[in-house]
């Protein structure tokens, strides 16, 4: 019984080692030794003439620093990175078979028409709603000020109807109502600035300036910038746009929060008289000064603190001073080539500028020119950002593969190098496309509606989660890959529950199948990596199943534990 026991043992060692020999394979056999695809000597635009644009441009930044262009990515790889890019995941098995084995010239422009259509409308507003609530709201749960579920519905429908940026902005930097669904005057765009009216605005001004203007402003409150001519008064000067706005809590009866209703009145100033509505801010020097709404660019409004009304004669008066600000937003050439550093940082892990919300003078793009036609571009398309995605991804550049050359492996932005988009940026998927492309790869079934499913979501991401407790609410992951992580990947209920071998589960369909026993490995190498395996890896495999004693079952699921645990699955290349 003894010996038995131990045959066992060593025989469990065996297996335990082989899954880590895979998962080392898997990690390293994309980086060598897997096919690349010819560059085009003359990229396709594809009739598109802002496609055209971008790669007339970032040729001659190639040319100029005398950088060789990556070769194409694969069809699979480009297939999975479009998936990631714009709907939050990577594809399904029957998705990738489907473009890959397309051999049509225009696939690639069909397949971005499709994602961006009406076939995938739920799944582009899921994963933007993510992108955006995170960038509005942050993704910290804890703030009883603000509604994720009524942030989430208003971008959801947003999203779905394709509202054009201008109008997306004017709605969120304008809104009036009730930030949480159910309640009456239900508004949930009020949730961008619910959480951010505290301390007279500050917040409020300094996030609508960095999200949407690209303007990094939030340090000026107390002293003119020490490295760029952001000045002090520019701050109090926008903030002033925001002192008509209050978020007035509601309770439940108790002491919690239910919700936060977002309303404008008169303001008064802060000298008393409404007619000239001033606000005061301090100099270092203790000095104070007078501060009226004035644009960024240097317009004025009214000083009026009134909201708009009629007089007894008839003689109109009064301004709304949000409603004023957004509509000098949406006419500056700031505003569109703002989203377009943004939706280009997200597309390929670097934006023209480094960070993708500082546009100030003192940070100069890698590529103006592109930056400003791309952004006059995006206003003549009337603000649709869905055509600027296409332009985006149907570029030379974003198809280029990962794997670096002797031509250029100096382009590297990893290193402090201004990113030249020579190849294909590594990155880490996001928490929220990691979540999804899990759910994708092993099929599971998610009951509930959007909202249960995004509060399931929460509840997963809520483990990488830091609050940096600093002045504009910032936090981030720590989504990072780092060794509590990777336990936390090995162990977790997410991951146990993509390898069950149950009944009626993926895997279980996989083992039964009538496949032979290669077929199977490859079709789980091409569910999660989107490739099939090298034959290094198909060797530890059926050594795997050797190990197993013939239980192709559990083989299969030490290979399906190593592959979405691998660096490949988790990464966007």
């Amino acid at each position: 019984m003894a010996a038995w026991t131990m045959s066992r043992t060593l025989c469990a060692r065996r297996v335990t080692c082989r899954v880590a020999s895979l998962a080392r394979l898997v990690a390293l056999a994309w980086v060598i030794a897997l096919p690349v695809q010819a560059a085009e000597k003359t990229p396709s635009d594809f009739g598109i003439p802002e496609v055209r644009v971008i790669n007339d441009a970032l040729r001659a930044g190639w040319a100029d620093a005398r950088l060789e262009p990556s070769a194409a990515a694969t069809d699979g790889e480009w297939c999975r990175r479009v998936y990631l890019d714009l709907v939050g995941r990577i594809p399904t098995l029957a998705e990738l078979d489907a473009f890959t084995k397309d051999s049509t010239a225009d696939k690639k422009q069909v397949l971005v028409d499709r994602l961006l259509g009406d076939e995938y409308v739920d799944e582009f507003a899921r994963s933007w709603t993510d992108v955006w609530t995170t960038i509005l709201i942050g993704r910290d749960t804890d703030n009883e000020m603000v509604s994720r579920p009524g942030m989430r519905q208003y971008l959801r429908r947003a999203l779905s109807k394709n509202a054009s940026y201008d109008e997306f902005v004017r709605e969120l930097v304008t809104a009036s109502g009730t930030n949480a669904p159910g309640a009456s005057n239900f508004n949930g765009a009020t949730n961008f600035l619910c959480g951010k009216m505290e301390d007279n605005g500050i917040q409020a001004a300094a996030r609508t300036a960095q999200v949407f203007l690209g303007m990094q402003v939030q340090c000026t409150q107390c002293h003119n910038h020490p490295f760029n001519k952001g000045k002090q008064n520019q701050f109090w000067e926008f903030n002033a746009f925001f002192r008509q706005t209050r978020a007035l809590r509601r309770f439940d009866g108790g002491n919690d929060v239910s919700s936060v209703e977002l309303v404008d009145q008169d303001f008064a100033g802060e000298g008393g008289d409404p007619e000239e509505a001033e606000i005061y801010y301090e100099l270092r020097n203790g000095l104070t000064k007078v501060a009226y709404p004035v644009f960024v660019d240097g317009a004025e409004i009214s000083k009026s603190g009134y909201l708009p009304g009629t007089m007894s004669d008839g003689t109109p008066y009064g301004v709304n001073r949000r409603h004023e600000l957004a509509e000098m937003m949406v006419a500056s050439p700031l505003l569109s080539r703002a989203i377009v550093n943004r939706l280009w940082g997200h597309f390929f892990g670097y934006g023209f500028t480094k960070p993708v919300d500082d546009l100030g003078e003192h940070n100069a793009p890698t590529h103006p020119e592109l930056l400003d036609t791309l952004a006059e571009a995006l206003v003549e398309a009337s603000f649709d950002t869905k055509e600027l995605m296409r332009w985006i991804v149907l570029s030379e550049a974003y198809g280029l593969s990962s794997r670096t050359t002797r031509g250029n492996s100096a382009d590297d932005p990893a290193m402090g190098e201004r990113p030249m988009f020579s190849h294909f940026y590594l990155r880490q998927m996001t928490a929220e496309q990691l979540y999804e492309s899990l759910l994708t790869a092993t099929r599971a079934d998610l009951t509930g509606d959007a909202e249960e499913r995004a509060r399931l979501k929460d509840e997963w991401l809520g483990q990488f989660v830091i609050a940096f407790g600093t002045d504009d609410g910032a936090d981030s992951t720590t989504f990072n890959g780092s060794i509590p992580q990777v336990l936390m990947m090995f162990n977790g209920p997410l991951i146990k529950a993509a390898t069950e071998t149950g009944k009626g589960g993926f895997l279980d369909s996989v083992a039964t199948s009538s496949m032979s026993n290669p077929q199977k490995i490859d079709l789980l190498y091409r569910a999660a990596l989107a490739r099939q395996p090298t034959r290094r890896e198909v060797t530890v495999a059926n050594a795997l199943v050797g190990a197993r004693e013939g239980d192709v079952t559990a083989a299969l699921q030490d290979v399906w534990w190593a592959v979405l645990n691998s660096n490949e699955f988790i990464i966007n290349h």
